[in-house]
């Protein structure tokens, strides 16, 4: 990997990591494309350049950070449904990692959700707080995105309004519950891959990762304003025709034969 394909990645994770559009499903297309994605310090890069995604929501929902100490045991009440079954299928999402087939055909399903989505709860009355309880069933939610392609975001998002919650508190209930979520599993890869003695980083692959996380860092932030913004006024539907096309387009490119890991 040199310095252009890192700062591509990282474009891709800052933008992609909050919009209804899957992160891991646009990182495994885009390490695809540019030939990496078989790559050792690929997969560990994508991994590592979340915690400069996670560094943004924290910069800029600093204050909801320090509000109640409530808010924290909601979040943990949300992120244990993950936590448990992350745990318990890891092995097995890592297979799912592997596959760009996975990742187009849940883009074009997503997106068809979203596309009707708005409607679905248009007439549906909101509410600021949410229960344990409705946490619990909304990190139930996110755990529909360990399926690559999903989008955490949008599962997220959808659990919550499911729950009562407006477009605009359920997207920054799904920011703040990416916190906990992203930053353990991701310490959790790294620290296996460490521990197993499967992971270094050479003084050229440690520059690669701190520029990645730099980028990653800006392009979240101005992503999350941008979607906060966008949802409150237009919805979801754009970003289901996003994923349906981007997911028939990968699903014409292996029907026709290309090998999208080596490309």
């Amino acid at each position: 990997m040199n310095f252009i394909e890192a700062i591509i990645l990282a474009i891709i994770e800052g933008i992609t990591e909050y919009l209804p559009i899957s992160s891991t499903g646009h990182m495994i297309i885009g390490s695809s494309l540019m030939g990496i994605s078989e790559l050792d310090f690929t997969k560990a890069f994508e991994v590592n350049i979340q915690f400069g995604a996670i560094l943004s929501v924290v910069v800029l929902y600093w204050k909801r950070f320090f509000q109640s100490f409530e808010f924290y045991k909601k979040l943990l009440a949300a992120f244990i449904p993950a936590a448990i079954i992350g745990f318990i299928l890891n092995d097995f999402i890592d297979q799912l990692l592997e596959s760009v087939a996975v990742v187009a055909i849940m883009l074009v399903l997503g997106g068809v959700i979203l596309l009707f989505i708005d409607k679905f709860f248009e007439k549906r009355a909101s509410k600021e707080n949410i229960t344990y309880i409705e946490a619990v069933q909304i990190g139930l939610f996110q755990c529909i995105a360990m399926i690559p392609g999903v989008s955490r975001s949008a599962a997220t998002i959808i659990g919550g309004m499911f729950q009562g919650l407006s477009r605009k508190d359920s997207a920054e209930f799904s920011f703040f519950l990416a916190v906990p979520t992203m930053f353990a599993a991701s310490a959790y890869k790294l620290l296996k891959g460490f521990k197993t003695g499967t992971l270094s980083f050479s003084e050229n692959e440690i520059q690669l990762l701190l520029v990645g996380n730099i980028v990653a860092f800006i392009v979240a932030m101005i992503a999350i304003r941008f979607f906060i913004s966008y949802l409150q006024k237009y919805g979801f539907k754009v970003f289901g025709y996003y994923r349906i096309i981007v997911g028939l387009i990968i699903l014409g490119l292996l029907a026709a034969g290309y090998d999208l890991h080596v490309i």
